[in-house]
């Protein structure tokens, strides 16, 4: 057997994914126009193709601290061990929601072998590649029996936690993970769907990018680069190329904007130069001069944010690790009240 390649990956030569109405085609196909028409793109086209998927991958290597900060990684390590001692019985039930791929949950996954207990994998993601590339991560640390991907929009999901109920045994603790998804929602909607998921014996373990320093405004600005940069710009025009967009028909630009609750976030938008005509389908869109389509956002918080909102939806943090650049944070979460 080559070396690195565990048994359970070289005989994995197939895998059971289930995939739900969300991301039936009918659905997608529903979104993508809806996306047009608005010209607001639902961040799920961003990685809907493997193509996508391998060039948000490449940006990750590059750009996410949890993979080039040493003390990033040591904050993400700190948490996994002190969610698996809080976690006292012998078997849980992780869930990667937006698990990307699979990196993080596969360390914690291992943390909580090591520990002795028995540990089933749900990733959890919009895109196919993301979720068997996860799925291959952990199969690493753990048997192909105990993992079970899930492909899903959650951001259209309004049955997940009874899907999750059927799928998983109900009676075992689950610890849900959601890295680095925060800033890509609107936190008014996404943050009660992360409410009806923790169950009073279920932890969660969250990351949020956050803006460095005292000085909010400044702090967002400072991050600005690491959106701002030919990797992410190629990553985000791929959509609209796809679809018959030039590179020549206008140009894309990074801005700061408030945001609801007190928050900023980093936004991308096209603006178009020149005419441009697309068909999907049936249908045509038309885009013109002076026109601007929003590409991307994404929220930065503080943790002070942090603790603010998800206080506001019934949910309590009960420890957190920021990193010495004060840029990235993990936060291990309870529904309010339970002790």
């Amino acid at each position: 057997m080559p070396r690195g390649i565990s048994e359970n990956q070289r005989m994995s030569s197939a895998a059971n994914v289930l995939i739900h109405a969300s991301q039936f085609p009918e659905s997608v196909r529903r979104d993508l126009l809806a996306s047009l028409r608005t010209r607001r793109v639902n961040h799920k086209f961003h990685y809907d193709s493997v193509k996508q998927t391998q060039k948000w991958l490449a940006l990750h290597q590059t750009y996410s601290p949890s993979r080039n900060d040493a003390d990033c990684r040591t904050v993400y390590e700190q948490s996994f061990k002190i969610a698996a001692a809080r976690i006292k019985s012998p078997c849980v039930r992780v869930i990667g929601l937006g698990c990307g791929g699979g990196q993080k949950d596969t360390r914690l996954l291992k943390l909580l072998r090591d520990a002795g207990k028995e540990a089933s994998y749900t990733p959890c993601d919009v895109s196919s590649a993301m979720v068997l590339v996860a799925r291959q991560a952990a199969l690493a640390v753990m048997p192909d029996k105990n993992c079970f991907p899930f492909v899903c929009d959650l951001a259209s999901t309004d049955d997940l936690p009874d899907m999750l109920e059927q799928l998983l045994a109900p009676r075992v603790p689950r610890l849900v993970t959601f890295f680095g998804m925060i800033p890509n929602f609107e936190p008014q909607m996404i943050l009660p769907k992360l409410t009806s998921l923790i169950r009073p014996k279920d932890y969660l373990l969250f990351s949020a990018n956050l803006a460095p320093g005292e000085n909010y405004a400044a702090g967002v600005k400072k991050i600005l680069p690491q959106y701002d940069n030919p990797p992410t710009r190629d990553w985000l025009m791929t959509f609209l190329l796809d679809l018959g967009v030039e590179q020549g028909d206008g140009d894309l630009r990074f801005s700061i904007e408030d945001g609801q609750f007190d928050l900023k976030r980093v936004t991308a938008r096209f603006h178009f130069r020149r005419r441009r005509r697309v068909e999907v389908e049936s249908e045509t869109f038309e885009f013109r001069h002076g026109e601007s389509f929003q590409l991307f956002f994404s929220y930065r918080y503080t943790p002070a944010l942090v603790r603010k909102l998800l206080g506001e939806h019934g949910l309590e943090v009960r420890d957190e690790w920021i990193t010495k650049s004060a840029e990235e944070g993990v936060f291990l979460v309870r529904r309010s009240g339970v002790s």
